[in-house]
């Protein structure tokens, strides 16, 4: 047990989660692995998924979910943002077989909640100035979640709190030409 509480002490502490996000009964959080055929990992993001193209989301591969998965989360934001980190997009009761989530779509049965642009839909990378990050992070859930559509990022991390049994993320990065 103290092996364990150590690692998700530190994962609590590397600001990816609060610690008492961690699903109830789990020993140890595992890790979703995320990819796109669109972009690698750290890569630039193509201007077709930005404000400079026609702002289509990405094509989305989540990797094998831990059992006891109910469904899947996704928050896109943006850390580098002048203002602070800037919400594109929120969705949430993604079903767990979800393995792909195609360009310019959202899986059958998913909620999208309110984005910084005040709209419940993707909102692709648009930065001021310089270049961006952006991170597509996934979370296993043990539940489905009951939101409202008017839902922001702040109240879907809420709701998932004791829920998520797992996480990951895919980082891209954007800047306007």
């Amino acid at each position: 047990m103290g092996r364990w509480f150590v690692l998700l002490l530190l994962v609590a502490q590397s600001g990816l989660l609060p610690a008492a996000t961690i699903g109830k009964g789990v020993a140890r959080m595992d890790t979703l692995t995320i990819t796109s055929p669109a972009f690698a990992g750290g890569g630039t993001i193509p201007a077709r998924y930005t404000c400079d193209g026609p702002d289509v989301s990405p094509p989305l591969v989540i990797g094998q979910v831990p059992a006891g998965t109910v469904s899947l989360a996704l928050i896109m934001d943006d850390p580098d943002a002048p203002m602070g980190t800037w919400v594109h997009w929120v969705a949430w009761n993604i079903p767990a077989q979800t393995r792909e989530i195609p360009e310019n779509s959202v899986p059958a049965g998913a909620s999208q909640g309110r984005n910084d642009w005040k709209r419940n839909s993707y909102g692709g990378p648009c930065p001021p100035s310089g270049t961006h990050r952006y991170f597509f992070k996934f979370y296993a859930l043990d539940a489905t979640l009951n939101l409202a559509s008017s839902a922001t990022k702040a109240e879907l991390v809420r709701a998932m709190q004791g829920h998520i049994l797992a996480q990951g993320e895919l980082m891209g990065t954007y800047h306007r030409r």
